[in-house]
């Protein structure tokens, strides 16, 4: 006896070969019958007439980590289809810990109801297998996360007993499971590594099986291509394949640049090398207010900045500074959310509002809110061309990424103004890039998510709807499948996706969430 047979399902395998119509059977965890299984038996039956049955979609890009614990039904994912995600992005991953990392950590974990009870992957792992998670996770290490541990958050290169300290780190981290590494080169201590120093981790990653490179490069504004440039160098020298990190150009300056940073990617792949990017399918950025001030003066971390910034003649050469490079309108600048209470009602809020009610200059009102929540501020940047997000949406080598955690709608995880891709990434690429703007078909919108995104990150037998494959699955609504979260209100679950199965168990299920837990941790090499 099958367990769940979904049938007359159109199916959109994954591998962008033409959609058909059939039925597909599942035994435990596994897809075991495709084809005509009437008079076959099942525990559950579910009809799927006029629906897509697809691989769940596999978010390539997220920041969960600790949530996977705080929030293990997964609720703004699972409700997009989302049955795997990959976490240690951009230089920061849940493991390994030690110094300031530690502390950060336990912060963090802290706001959500955590104790960081871990140190190394072995253990964060080991904690979500106990506690159980809906969707699948991976996670990179993050190479700020190493460096912190060997050099706390200096501004400086790296001695050689360090520099071996950290490689230790990174094959230790890599042999208990992580996929590779990553690189966040805007935010410190990530923005100090040089290239030698990138390339050796990179190197050290390979050593232990895990020959993944994923950067959030270190410019994606004036200087796009001298930033791509490195992250191939870096994976060219360390023979490693490449994830370039939410595709972008900031800056109105910078429009139309990504038509050459995509060039610089193509060639690459035209010589031999291994290259990927992701993205994700809005205008505006995500992340820390404190990306606003110059590198120089984040030296040492949060608390030395702090310090430095309250010395009122750097303040004022700092302000200036701001003032003569921000990359867009004080209008174009959202917070989404502060540390403490203090500041809690400004989420929503744009940075000229925030000035005019503090009867301050814009750049000054930055600064006072940096200080009063000791930089712990983020913030939206309506910085890009939706062109350029389409014409990166269309690259053959580009699959999605949300570059969000998990949330839900209320609870612990709902807090402040997110950006709406924490709710609507996914379901967005159908709504507005496949039926609006006819950037995509549907059929390539789900490779991206699927096959290509297993592919770029080793995911075994993930991403295609194929015998002998992990049931993940989803199951939408073609011509109604959208995202519903805005800028002003983004606490809301996106349309026309049915039921959601990870290895062949329903965690949504008529829309609804069954609250199972039956996601699996996947390390590198393995399921």
């Amino acid at each position: 006896m099958l367990s769940v047979i979904f049938q007359e399902a159109t199916i959109v395998d994954g591998t962008g070969r033409p959609r058909y119509t059939t039925d597909v059977g599942l035994q435990g965890e596994r897809i075991a019958l495709i084809g005509n299984l009437e008079g076959r038996e099942a525990v559950t039956r579910v009809n799927c007439s006029g629906s897509i049955l697809a691989p769940g979609f596999i978010d390539v890009h997220a920041h969960s980590d600790e949530l996977w614990l705080a929030l293990p039904r997964c609720d703004g994912k699972i409700a997009q289809g989302v049955t795997t995600e990959i976490g240690g992005n951009c230089g920061r991953s849940a493991a390994p810990l030690a110094g300031t990392a530690l502390d950060e950590m336990a912060a963090s974990s802290r706001r959500v109801g955590l104790q960081s009870q871990w140190r190394s992957f072995d253990d964060f792992f080991a904690l979500i297998e106990r506690a159980g998670v809906a969707l699948n996770v991976a996670s990179l290490v993050g190479l700020g996360t190493t460096r912190t541990a060997v050099a706390d958050e200096e501004d400086r290169p790296l001695k050689a007993d360090e520099l071996r300290a950290q490689a230790e780190l990174v094959r230790q981290a890599c042999g208990e499971g992580a996929i590779g590494v990553s690189s966040g080169l805007i935010y410190p201590p990530s923005c100090y590594a040089d290239l030698n120093e990138l390339i050796a981790m990179a190197c050290a990653a390979r050593e232990a099986g895990a020959p993944l490179y994923a950067s959030h490069i270190r410019n994606e504004g004036d200087t796009l291509l001298e930033a791509i440039e490195e992250a191939l160098q870096v994976g060219e020298r360390a023979e490693v394949a490449v994830q370039c990190s939410h595709h972008k150009a900031q800056g109105k300056r910078n429009w139309g640049k990504v038509h050459r940073s995509l060039e610089l990617i193509e060639r690459a792949r035209a010589r031999g090398q291994t290259v990927w990017a992701d993205v994700y399918p809005y205008r505006a950025s995500w992340t820390e207010l404190a990306t606003l001030l110059p590198e120089r003066i984040r030296d040492g971390g949060a608390s030395a900045t702090v310090e430095r910034l309250s010395d009122p003649d750097l303040a004022t050469a700092v302000a200036l500074e701001i003032r003569l490079n921000a990359r867009c309108d004080w209008h174009d600048i959202l917070i989404t959310s502060a540390g403490s209470d203090r500041n809690e009602s400004l989420a929503g809020m744009r940075i000229d509002e925030i000035a005019r009610d503090w009867q301050l200059p814009a750049e000054r009102a930055v600064l006072r809110l940096l200080i009063e929540e000791e930089l712990d501020v983020d913030a939206i940047f309506f910085t890009m061309k939706e062109e350029d997000v389409a014409a990166v949406l269309s690259a053959e080598f580009v699959c999605i990424g949300s570059d969000a955690s998990v949330r839900a709608l209320e609870g612990v995880t709902a807090r402040g103004c997110p950006h709406p891709r924490t709710f609507g990434t996914f379901p967005r690429i159908f709504g507005r890039f496949v039926r609006q703007r006819h950037t995509l078909t549907s059929d390539d919108a789900v490779r991206k998510m699927t096959s290509l995104a297993a592919d770029a990150f080793g995911l075994r037998d993930r991403g295609r709807i194929e015998e002998g494959r992990y049931a993940d699955i989803v199951i939408f609504k073609e011509d109604t499948i959208c995202d519903r979260a805005t800028y002003e209100r983004p606490y809301q679950f996106p349309l026309g996706i049915d039921h959601v199965y990870v290895n062949g168990q329903a965690v949504l299920f008529n829309g609804e969430f069954t609250n199972v837990r039956p996601g699996r941790v996947l390390r590198h090499g393995g399921a």
